[in-house]
């Protein structure tokens, strides 16, 4: 059994390959269009790692059966694909821990109105 995820928005502070680096810059470019705020900032990508120019996201989304999940994981996959030396990309999206606002920036609560 797979251990909790604990969301850390960003990279690593051990020290990211280049790719991780312009992964999480590009997500940074994925809005969702319910609130207006990138996925990064939402505190909705848990994860990235990256193998062999392929990218494993893990991420969430704000409620199980959020009707826009389809729509976010494709947003993913294609900001994803044209970063320069990805090859591919996986996304699973989790419900564990279950998203709540606190996981958001500072960024993203400003965007979203939310003190």
């Amino acid at each position: 059994m797979t251990p909790p995820l604990v969301p850390t928005p960003g990279p690593a502070s051990d020290a990211p390959s280049p790719i991780e680096r312009r992964a999480w810059e590009a997500l940074h470019h994925v809005i969702d269009p319910e609130l207006g705020v990138n996925l990064v900032d939402l505190g909705l990508i848990y994860s990235i790692e990256v193998a062999d120019h392929r990218v494993r996201v893990i991420m969430t989304v704000t409620t199980p059966g959020c009707p826009m999940e389809q729509s976010l994981t494709f947003g993913v996959e294609t900001a994803l694909l044209s970063v320069d030396g990805v090859q591919g990309v996986e996304v699973e999206v989790v419900y564990d821990p279950p998203w709540n606002p606190g996981m958001m920036t500072e960024t993203g609560r400003q965007a979203a109105g939310i003190r």
